[in-house]
């Protein structure tokens, strides 16, 4: 079994610094500290996110088989005070292997001493451990995720050995004027969703949808609680199309206010844009991008953006660009392979 955290951080604590310690998590006194950390880190970097303490209090919030913050979440505090965090989580990829993923944010007043490197190693650490434990009958590997704007972080994940094998876009589109929005496929209909029973029906439909795309998704209980709670979860901004009682595909629509009023813009996000496999081929898509585009127009919305697989084999980053999408920032998945020991 692995170690619970703070026995693991006695037992096996990779060097910081002097003056700097590892700690377990604990709670909402360190999430405040953790939007500050986040938020600086990714002014600094030139990631145009935002965390906010209702958004990191859901994320933490939700302990599943593969992510809790009493053990997968570990702090670094200088006189007290958090500086750093690091967390893991482990997900099985539709290519056949299971990604032990490693994350982390080091404040910028304090980047350059060495904690990006130890986190990474307690990180992995943990993520050995876990494999260890699981036992799994497929390709192990430590997997990690950042944009390119993340200069200090991409050159940390190659200097220990990962390397990029996946490229995906942030994809922006700069006005809401000129939408041309395509006739309907035969026999569906765009209609709400309402109700925890076709809530659950349109988060199952967009995991399945998905399958066939690379990456892993946590179609867990946790999971779908977790996105009900989600403080931008809006279920009035979702496109939904219908064939009969079945869910042929949808947007799942955000509007971020916290970050809209960061940026000084009224944006909003195609969080997720799916077409269930009996469905495809049929145009279906790009009219759910053009409803959306319209439906954020109308919430007073100046703009849009998405993120997209930069391979994804249903040819969606032709399909955004007819919709006025364009590349706007680029980041990758990277891999380094996991030699789990029994």
């Amino acid at each position: 079994m692995a170690l619970p955290l703070a026995d693991e951080l006695k037992a096996d604590a990779p060097a910081l610094p002097a003056g700097l310690a590892f700690r377990p998590f604990r709670g909402d006194e360190d999430l405040a500290a953790f939007v500050g950390i986040a938020n600086a880190a990714n002014r600094e970097d030139g990631v145009e996110e935002r965390a906010s303490l209702e958004g990191l209090r859901n994320w933490a919030g939700f302990p599943s088989r593969t992510f809790n913050a009493a053990d997968d979440l570990v702090v670094v505090e200088a006189d007290g005070a958090p500086v750093a965090y690091g967390w893991t989580t482990w997900v099985d990829a539709s290519d056949g292997v299971r990604d032990y993923s490693t994350r982390g944010h080091v404040h910028p007043d304090w980047r350059r001493k060495g904690i990006g490197t130890a986190i990474l190693q307690r990180n992995e650490a943990r993520l050995r451990a876990l494999a260890a434990e699981h036992a799994v009958d497929k390709p192990a590997f430590y997997s990690a995720f950042s944009p390119e704007s993340r200069i200090g972080a991409v050159a940390l994940l190659q200097g220990n050995g990962y390397r990029p094998v996946r490229w995906f876009f942030d994809m922006v589109r700069p006005d809401m004027e000129n939408i041309e929005v395509p006739d309907m496929p035969a026999g569906l209909e765009i209609r709400p969703v309402s109700g925890r029973e076709q809530m659950r029906q349109l988060f199952d439909a967009d995991v399945e949808s998905f399958l066939d795309h690379w990456g892993g998704f946590d179609a867990s209980d946790e999971s779908f609680e977790q996105w009900l709670a989600d403080p931008d979860y809006d279920p009035s901004l979702f496109v939904v199309a219908w064939d009969g009682d079945e869910i042929a595909g949808a947007v799942v629509n955000i509007i971020n206010e916290h970050e809209n009023a960061e940026f000084g813009r009224q944006r909003g996000l195609l969080d997720s844009v799916f077409v269930r496999r009996p469905w495809r081929g049929r145009g279906l898509a790009s009219v759910l991008v053009a409803r959306s585009l319209v439906l954020l127009r109308e919430r007073g919305m100046t703009s849009a953006w998405l993120g997209v697989d930069a391979d994804n084999p249903n040819g969606a980053l032709r399909l955004y660009e007819k919709a006025g999408f364009a590349v706007d920032k680029r980041a990758s998945a990277y891999r380094k392979p996991l030699e789990v020991t029994q």
